[in-house]
């Protein structure tokens, strides 16, 4: 599970020179779909098998081993990989061929950016408001709009301590992928302006609720 496009196609070049005849690579990196695809079709022309298994969940459904696991190639592949799969998932997704797991991913992730950035100005229109944010995140959580992004983000709005466990970067890295699979919708130039702001200001590596900090200084 490595960070970008640059980090997976240098490890792959090197494994592309190695004997890999019957070997079975899970690559659980978030990234293009077209790298996913084209690492595929060269680890089948040596005689290996690929599946892309990005995964729903950051630090703590890790440790826990209840990550949602999205998976991409053959069925069969996917039988190889799937006991190790369900020592870190509470659940694994076949979607079809290479590419759609990275597919999913880039799909959940677009959603969790924009329910952040509606998080985050949420929270300051209630400090505006005089409302306080503990307060504030019971009623969010406890109402319709709650749900487990909302919740696993109160204790760090709650303690404005933004230690990273999904990177700021990360998202928005993720957004400009999802701009490049052909997400052209209306909120997309707004995520990324926001996301945009906030890594130029030096609050890349702060976790992604970590815009608020950002959107706090308009």
């Amino acid at each position: 599970m490595l960070t970008n496009d640059k980090a997976v196609s240098e490890v792959y070049d090197k494994i592309l020179q190695e004997e890999i005849n019957g070997k079975l690579f899970v690559d659980m990196s978030t990234i293009s779909r077209e790298l996913c695809i084209s690492i595929g079709a060269k680890l089948k022309e040596k005689g290996a098998s690929f599946i892309d298994a990005p995964v729903a969940g950051s630090t703590k459904p890790a440790t826990d081993g209840t990550l949602i696991i999205m998976v991409g190639g053959q069925a069969d592949d996917l039988c190889r990989a799937k006991p190790y799969l369900e020592q870190m998932g509470k659940s694994i997704k076949h979607l079809g061929e290479n590419g759609k797991g990275i597919a999913a991913k880039l799909a959940i992730n677009y959603f969790l950016a924009t329910i952040y950035q509606g998080l985050a100005e949420t929270i300051l229109f209630s400090d505006s408001l005089g409302i306080k944010r503990s307060e504030m995140l019971e009623i969010i959580n406890e109402s319709a709009s709650g749900s487990g992004a909302t919740k696993v983000k109160t204790p760090l709005l709650v303690e404005e301590n933004y230690s990273a466990a999904f990177a700021l970067d990360l998202m928005l890295k993720d957004i400009k992928l999802a701009q490049q699979a052909g997400a052209e919708f209306p909120l997309l130039e707004t995520l990324l302006q926001t996301y945009e702001k906030a890594h130029n200001e030096g609050l890349g590596q702060l976790d992604v609720i970590g815009i608020i900090e950002s959107i706090k200084s308009r």
